[in-house]
């Protein structure tokens, strides 16, 4: 069934509760429905659909009161946007409620969905919308004591809007008195009435959570009862930052969400400014993105392997691994003249042509790294103590995974094989030859042995760039995505202007809306821009794998002993950047 069927059959089924349908640049079916008819809907989509929209892909808000009203949408001051996501034929519906008032709320859909717990509080916690019904609407990504909801359009983008900092010995006591755990809000009790509260403060600053983050365990002996994550140390308002700097200067800005994936980052952004504005990228440059992405993903995930084995006890391949990361870093450096931020992907295309031997390191490359693998496999995968420190820890099902969110390697651990790359292919990546790698427990290890195999596999796509790198321009000459040519600036004044405009504010981009996914070292990646016809975004929307993957760490932990924790910890593969942006 088509997007455009669905869309016909929400509407047969649920009449005026299914308001008007929007046009979008992406493609996605997307339409509004009366907020008291959402749940309903959602349940319906979830349940009853064949084939159904079993996971939630993403939910967040648009603050509409300084936007000029789109024509196909009800009058608002703010919108709540669902976005769903059918497995089969990776097909994805976004869904629209409108709200009105400085206040406004609307019905929790937890019960439908778990992973829309952090979602929720995200968005009360940046816009101030309420979720009735949710169990625990408070702050997630900002201080308790924080005022005001950031993402809101009459919030200061800026410090310098805002009156000097300053911390009293007062307000000091107070921020801390504010970080203390309350159990109780929590749901938390005795086990017993002979027995007290015990915790365990894990992080902020330990080695296992890779990051600023902290986990607040309650223990019996060495048993993890409960388990609540706390994020938001890294919070540093990307999305914000999105909506202040020009389409094509907020490129930088992307690389430092997944720090450690690179241009992975670049991508989705620059595919969803590219669709809003209906740029074509040339092969060529598409065909060097794919190559650039996964020289990252190997990058990614040997920072993976060897931290993950280091977590558990095995010192000595982190040092390996990291040397054969550094042998990544110089073909990106040699080609992008940057490492880890290379900032290096364009609005419709990428930033320069592949400098002269890039061949000759790559082919070296892709021929050192696989028996180093084999031997890593030796050290790591086939060590006794490994796989009794990773197999049936950590473990949960398909449908549990599908519930939560989960994408990327740790969807595949569970015995799917789902990539986005091949189920829904963007730049060129059907043109090449690849295999999915699977689990079938999906714990520790399986999540630990996709990801391996994975960098097999980006082995494979590389090779193939590298034997059929095709010729052509490595970026589109489209106006909107490449100003003139200097050259050509001396002999007019008009062109002049145009390129100055162009290069100073940016391009021009058209109204609308677009979101592109790309499978990045986590998981799905994504971009939700909104375009008011301006030089920078209204609304640019982050989503990113590590953020639902954490809201896992409870029900994946309870009952098991606190090693196993870190175990758990390190097979997510998660840095706190790309949660907490």
């Amino acid at each position: 069934m088509t997007g455009k069927d669905v869309l016909i059959a929400l509407e047969s089924r649920f009449g005026p509760d299914i308001g008007p349908r929007q046009t979008v640049r992406d493609g996605t079916p997307t339409l509004w429905v009366a907020r008291s008819a959402l749940h309903q809907v959602l349940r319906h989509l979830k349940d009853e659909r064949d084939p159904p929209y079993r996971m939630l892909y993403d939910l967040t808000a648009i603050d509409d009161r300084m936007r000029r009203q789109p024509p196909d949408g009800p009058a608002r001051d703010f919108t709540i946007v669902y976005h769903l996501l059918s497995l089969q034929g990776a097909e994805q519906i976004r869904l629209k409620v409108a709200l009105s008032g400085d206040s406004p709320s609307l019905p929790t859909v937890t019960d439908i969905w778990p992973a829309a717990d952090w979602y929720e509080r995200e968005a009360w916690d940046m816009f101030g919308i309420r979720f009735d019904g949710h169990r625990h609407l408070r702050r997630i990504l900002l201080p308790p004591t924080w005022e005001g909801h950031p993402l809101r359009k009459d919030y200061p983008a800026r410090a310098t809007e805002k009156g000097c900092f300053t911390l009293s010995e007062a307000k000091e006591d107070a921020e801390q008195e504010a970080l203390r755990f309350h159990p109780e809000e929590w749901g938390m009790a005795r086990q017993s009435e002979s027995s007290d509260f015990m915790f365990l403060n894990l992080g902020p600053n330990h080695p296992s959570v890779h990051g600023v983050f902290r986990v607040v365990l309650q223990l019996e002996g060495e048993n993890v009862v409960d388990a609540v994550p706390d994020i938001g140390y890294h919070h540093r308002g990307a999305e914000k930052m999105g909506e202040r700097q020009s389409w094509h200067t907020y490129i930088p800005y992307t690389d430092r969400v997944d720090y450690l994936g690179g241009v992975n980052n670049n991508f989705p952004y620059v595919m969803a400014v590219e669709a809003l504005a209906g740029i074509a990228v040339p092969e060529r440059a598409q065909v060097i993105r794919v190559m650039l992405a996964e020289l990252f993903r190997i990058a990614s995930h040997l920072v993976f392997y060897g931290t993950m084995a280091q977590d558990v006890g095995a010192l000595s391949p982190v040092f390996y691994m990291f040397s054969d990361r550094e042998r990544v870093f110089e073909i990106i450096e040699a080609i992008c003249g940057a490492r880890m931020h290379p900032g290096w992907f364009r609005i419709g295309g990428v930033a320069q042509d592949l400098p002269a031997g890039w061949d000759k390191m790559v082919k070296e490359f892709v021929q050192y790294l696989p028996p180093r693998m084999d031997e890593y496999d030796d050290l790591v995968m086939n060590n006794r103590l490994f796989k009794m420190r990773t197999k049936g820890v950590g473990a949960y099902d398909l449908d549990t995974a599908i519930e939560w969110g989960a994408t990327g390697p740790s969807l595949r651990a569970c015995g799917l094989a789902w990539d986005m790359r091949k189920q829904r292919p963007y730049s060129r990546y059907e043109a090449f030859e690849f295999d999915i790698p699977v689990g079938c427990r999906g714990d520790c290890y399986d999540r630990t042995a996709v990801r391996v195999e994975e960098i097999r596999q980006s082995l494979r796509i590389i090779g193939q760039c590298l034997a059929g790198m095709p010729e052509g321009p490595y970026k589109s000459d489209h106006p909107l995505a490449t100003p003139p040519d200097k050259a050509r600036t001396m002999h007019d004044i008009e062109t002049l202007i145009d390129h100055f405009l162009n290069v100073s504010w940016g391009p021009v981009i058209p109204p609308g809306e677009a979101a592109i996914c790309v499978e990045a070292t986590k998981g799905l990646n994504s971009y939700y821009l909104t375009s008011d016809g301006g030089t920078m975004s209204y609304r640019t929307r982050i989503r990113t794998p590590s953020f639902p993957h954490l809201q896992m760490i409870p029900l994946i932990c309870r009952g098991r002993l606190l090693p196993d924790l870190i175990a758990v910890l390190g097979s997510i593969d998660f840095v706190m950047a790309d949660v907490d942006r």
